[in-house]
């Protein structure tokens, strides 16, 4: 089977990151099945468990709207949404590189995918099943393991949109300082190409204002140059 360095195509970075989307939603699914499975059976008589006081307690309720109860009688709506929803969310794990956006995207689609195997397989039929709520948060809204699922991520996604990191784990403000640094010049060194070059055009100008063919007088006692006979008369001549 030819590998990524055979074929000469890159490397899978994000592998990691997908499975972790997949693990991650397949546990959330289970969890709250089981818990949707249990609270059926131990709530079905009406009874109310109180697990912090007032603020949170144990009861059953058949959920045909949204997360938390809301928009009920829209339950066609809300399992065709939740089909759209799942399919982006695999969709984009493709290119998920990032284990905080893996985390997200797994908690997304491990909650989307919970509420709608309720709406699929519940009374009263197909794409029109009811959600299993359990969880009653102070009487002012039910919810279940999906539904909580679901927030944490919007939590997450919001935190990570913030601080701008991409699906890659890049972050949008470093890449932007990291390119304008590159493009900026650098004051040394233009001031030390500046100094070369004034040397070098002051070289040039004095190279062309010297007198062709002249050449600088010898000191005096200096001896002349080699293979230059000395001038009748002058001192030291020989008769």
């Amino acid at each position: 089977m030819p590998t990524p360095a055979r074929t000469g195509l890159p490397a899978r970075p994000w592998s990691r990151s997908v499975l972790m989307v997949w693990l991650l939603a397949a546990a959330v699914i289970l969890i709250d099945q089981l818990t949707k499975v249990w609270a059926v059976a131990a709530l079905s008589d009406g009874s109310r468990v109180r697990l912090l006081g007032p603020w949170l307690s144990l009861v059953l309720l058949r959920n045909p709207g949204a997360a938390f109860s809301f928009a009920t009688g829209q339950t066609w709506l809300f399992a065709l949404i939740a089909v759209v929803v799942s399919g982006i969310v695999v969709w984009v794990s493709r290119r998920l590189a990032s284990t905080w956006w893996a985390l997200a995207l797994g908690l997304v689609l491990g909650g989307a995918v919970g509420n709608l195997v309720d709406r699929l397989v519940r009374s009263p039929g197909f794409l029109r099943g009811r959600v299993i709520d359990f969880l009653d948060y102070g009487g002012h809204f039910v919810g279940n393991i999906a539904d909580i699922a679901i927030v944490v991520a919007a939590g997450i996604v919001m935190v990570l949109s913030i601080l701008g990191v991409n699906l890659d784990g890049s972050r949008v403000g470093k890449a932007a300082e990291t390119a304008s640094s590159a493009q900026e010049p650098d004051p040394d060194a233009e001031s030390a190409e500046a100094e070369d070059t004034a040397e070098v055009r002051d070289s040039a100008e004095a190279r062309d204002a010297a007198p062709v063919g002249s050449s600088p007088d010898p000191a005096p006692g200096a001896d002349p140059a080699p293979g230059r006979e000395p001038q009748a008369g002058a001192p030291g001549a020989g008769a």
